[in-house]
């Protein structure tokens, strides 16, 4: 039995991230299902297993005293706008590898965290270490190379990489807890794929082809599990360690496309540009590692389940626009306390 916090929660994170590389495979495991209609069954069956783990830990009430702070029209619109870039965001994680664009989905997700420190560079004034400047300038001169060579880069990279800032940065706007604002997504988007189920035979499939009966719930399982260690890691390592062990699922994913899916790296880009980002994610790692030991050192250490308004990466200062989710956070949990007093 491990005891110390920190190797449970790198366990619970590398063992989340392998999930959510698994994942990646069941558009092919899946058919003849095609991708839309897996990422379709995805969501139903995330919203079940999910329906599931909130009831199973009792944060029901949670979610409802959360949903209670949302009051002007703006809130409760800044909090459905989001749904619609997940959907689309689950969709194409399904769809691309069974349609030859998993390496090119596989840099969007590699992309994704130097994209999240320009984000918070530009959007909040975030001060970049010198080791994050010279990772992103890498990651940028091997995009800059590949679009010289070939004159463009996939648009499945991009939408990887650039669509889910504004996802973030919106749900981070009125600090929305993991759990409810995804439970919101999958809740919102089931009208929506029970009807592409329903025109494109995806229902019809189901009944006729008897390993769905299994497979399907299972990727509902693998899914509220990944979640589930994702919390786990989250509440028992320090923020710049969990962040450096999500570049695992990339990496995941970049071997399973290369070995289960059979594609050529050369499909998904250059040497030099893959060459250029896995220094690029090295580099964030070390800075990630460094940041981690003078923490520690000075008895700073901050875990991830800890109010987290103020770290996107860590802030130097606090901007007075900012202030009202702080206070968000505060007054929900509050409501929360009184809550939890009066069962």
């Amino acid at each position: 039995m491990i005891n110390n916090p920190t190797a449970q929660g790198t366990i619970a994170a590398v063992l989340a991230n392998f999930l959510f590389s698994v994942l990646f495979l069941f558009g092919l495991i899946l058919q003849p299902l095609t991708g839309t209609q897996v990422a379709a069954w995805r969501v139903i069956m995330m919203l079940i297993s999910l329906v599931a783990l909130i009831t199973l830990l009792k944060q029901w009430s949670a979610v409802k005293n959360y949903l209670k702070t949302l009051k002007s029209v703006q809130d409760w619109l800044l909090f459905v706008l989001p749904t619609p870039i997940l959907g689309a965001q689950l969709w194409l994680f399904m769809w691309g590898p069974v349609n030859g664009l998993g390496l090119d989905v596989t840099l969007g997700y590699f992309l994704y965290p130097l994209v999240m420190i320009v984000i918070g560079r530009v959007f909040y004034h975030e001060a970049m270490s010198r080791l994050q400047c010279l990772a992103t300038s890498c990651a940028a001169i091997g995009i800059g190379y590949d679009i010289w060579l070939f004159g463009h880069i996939s648009w499945a990279t991009l939408f990887v990489c650039l669509g889910y800032p504004p996802y973030y940065l919106m749900r981070r706007k009125l600090a929305v807890p993991p759990i409810t604002g995804l439970l919101a997504d999958l809740t919102l988007l089931l009208p929506a794929v029970i009807f592409i189920l329903g025109q494109s035979g995806g229902l019809v499939l189901f009944k006729t082809t008897p390993k769905l009966w299994y497979l399907l719930p299972l990727l509902g399982i693998l899914s509220t599990a990944a979640m589930s260690l994702t919390m786990v890691a989250s509440n028992k390592l320090p923020v710049s360690l969990f962040g450096t062990l999500c570049y695992l699922e990339p990496i995941f994913l970049f071997i399973f496309s290369l070995t289960i899916l059979h594609q050529s790296a050369s499909e998904g880009g250059s040497v030099i540009m893959y060459g250029l980002i896995f220094t690029a994610l090295m580099i964030m790692a070390i800075d990630s590692a460094l940041g981690y030991w003078s923490r520690k050192q000075t008895d700073r250490l901050q875990g991830y389940g800890e109010l987290q308004v103020a770290t996107f990466p860590t802030r130097r200062r606090i901007k007075k626009y900012r202030v009202k989710s702080l206070l968000l956070v505060r007054r929900f949990r509050k409501r929360a306390k009184k809550a939890i007093s009066k069962q």
